[in-house]
């Protein structure tokens, strides 16, 4: 008999070290900090946590530029640390996932500085080189306004090296047997370690083979590859991938349940978006039509906001302008032509009842909800931080000096101080004592999103509504039970009947508002719903069989 895989019914949050919790008092966040606040991790009901990079770096990009895939960055701790870490993390049930970068490297890494200097080393055919001029390749550049090229002119290597992303980040040559066997090093060192599998980040980007300019196609060997011996080297290990593709394509990038387990839900995301924008259901109507349903063993990974720009891609020009106007009307909040630099709370004016819809809607999504660090509080963002640093300002833990997040004089990175979102008004301790704070909101949610194993084992089953356009529904099932999910993307009080003759139960229990439960009415659901509301119905099936 089948069993589901450990992930099925997690609870996934991500966070970056160094800005997390200061435990040695230098002003950085670190491994002895960030262990030292697992009980509180594990409290909001966390089962995995994602790690953003935590290697030595030159950080010019947030830790995504790597001197050393074998390392720790001193200022973050040691590997003494970094397995108290892990070992605590289990203590309490919780797994842990990394940030692997092989796309690129620093061109502070040994392997570039050798390749560089000698043109007959092993390490010049690691990167990818053209010794005649490129030419205008701005069309190219992933960072618009920050890049002019995904070429630069090495000086001590007299050639062009490619980078997809900034110039100080050339790109490894993964079709090269000798960076793949490195790449199987790396899995095999941190799976040693204790993590339980990895976040790949920019994964069309590392597959792509050969020049892109003059249209190299794409190639899934690299993740089959990586995917068996993952799974030889630990049978429950897991990659949970950053690709952002149409949805067309995306379907290569599960591969029937063989390549990717986990794949970011870029365009439920963008999708959301669109739908408060024009405060329509139609958006995510219009979506769940054309979304795939993932293999069995693989799942989406769902999100409101991520430690990165909120792209809008793949959208229409007229859907994109709208969603800036509602959420991003300033130049300012806007990054790279094609994001918001924005965290959730400040882009709906911290409007309680759309950050409700927003993170209800998403957890009762099939797949696996992950919150980036301070969602669950409500933090805010501070745009005077450049590019996405905006969205990675330190934890506000209480209203004392620097929020609690250290007793440094200064710490390295400005904690958000003034206004609505700033420490003093808004930190965890406060909002552990206020019943009615969102913390306390979210931890409910997460409680309850776990108590429902159907949403994280079952697949999207639009319902057909009364109200089209205005209220979404779907249900998921699986075993003895089915939810039914409903969302009100209007801001007017509506009534609503759900068809759902599929579903054999008879009761529906009310999982979130206390009622006394919802009948079944010539084969609908009967209820009235409030603007922007939301209600999660649960059934217990007669006939499982018939699901």
């Amino acid at each position: 008999m089948l069993t589901d895989p450990w992930f099925t019914n997690s609870m996934v949050y991500c966070l970056d070290v160094d800005v997390f919790m200061d435990g040695n008092n230098d002003g950085k966040g670190d491994f002895e900090g960030l262990s030292g606040q697992l009980d509180y991790i594990a409290g909001l009901g966390v089962t995995c946590i994602w790690l953003l990079p935590f290697y030595p770096t030159p950080d010019c990009d947030n830790g995504y530029d790597i001197t050393d895939y074998f390392g720790i960055d001193p200022e973050l701790g040691d590997f003494g640390r970094f397995m108290e870490f892990i070992r605590k993390a289990n203590d309490r049930g919780i797994r842990v996932l990394i940030d692997l970068v092989l796309n690129h490297t620093s061109e502070s890494h040994p392997w570039f500085q050798q390749a560089r200097r000698d043109k007959n080393s092993k390490f010049r055919d690691y990167y990818i080189w053209r010794e005649d001029d490129p030419g205008d390749t701005e069309h190219l550049v992933v960072f618009p306004g920050y890049q002019d090229s995904i070429w630069t002119y090495d000086e001590e290597a007299k050639a062009w090296y490619l980078h997809r992303f900034y110039k100080h980040q050339p790109d490894l040559n993964t079709d090269n047997p000798d960076v793949r066997s490195e790449i199987k090093r790396i899995i095999d060192f941190w799976l040693g370690l204790g993590v339980s599998g990895f976040r790949v980040d920019a994964v069309p980007f590392l597959i792509e083979q050969g020049d892109p300019v003059n249209g190299a196609e794409s190639c899934f060997r690299l993740l089959d590859d990586i995917r068996e011996f993952i799974s030889w080297r630990k049978g429950d290990a897991v990659m949970l991938a950053e690709v952002d593709v149409p949805t067309t394509e995306i379907g290569q990038f599960f591969g029937d349940g063989r390549r990717l387990h986990l794949i970011s839900n870029f365009m439920l995301n963008r999708h959301l978006y669109l739908a408060l924008t024009d405060e329509s259901a139609e958006p995510i109507e219009r979506l769940v039509k054309i979304l795939p349903q993932p293999p069995r063993c693989a799942k989406w990974v769902n999100f409101v906001r991520n430690h990165d720009e909120l792209s809008i891609t793949q959208l229409t020009e007229s859907e994109k302008q709208r969603i800036f106007e509602r959420f991003a009307p300033d130049e300012d909040m806007r990054i790279f032509g094609r994001g918001i630099r924005r965290r959730f709370p400040p882009m709906v004016k911290g409007d309680r009842k759309l950050m409700e819809l927003a993170y209800s809607f998403i957890f009762s999504a099939p797949g696996i909800p992950v919150l980036w660090y301070g969602e669950e509080i409500g933090m805010g963002d501070n745009l005077d931080e450049p590019e996405r640093f905006s969205v990675r300002t330190p934890m506000q833990w209480t209203a004392t000096k620097h929020g609690g997040f250290t007793k440094a004089e200064k710490p390295f990175r400005k904690v958000i101080e003034q206004g609505t979102y700033g420490y003093r008004k808004l930190n965890v301790r406060d909002e552990q004592r206020d019943p009615d704070s969102f913390l306390n909101w979210m931890e409910h949610m997460i409680r309850v999103r776990k108590e429902l194993p159907e949403i994280g084992e079952g697949h999207w089953h639009p319902l057909e509504t009364s109200q089209p356009g205005k209220i979404f529904a779907h249900c998921c099932r699986s075993g003895d039970y089915a939810t039914v999910a409903l969302f009100n993307f209007t801001r007017e009080a509506l009534s609503v009947e759900v068809r759902c003759t599929d579903v054999q139960g008879d009761f529906f229990e009310d999982m979130l508002h206390h009622s006394k439960g919802i009948r079944l009415k010539k084969g609908g659901i009967h209820l009235d719903i409030e603007g922007f509301g939301y209600r999660w119905l649960r059934a217990e099936l007669s006939d499982p069989k018939s699901v």
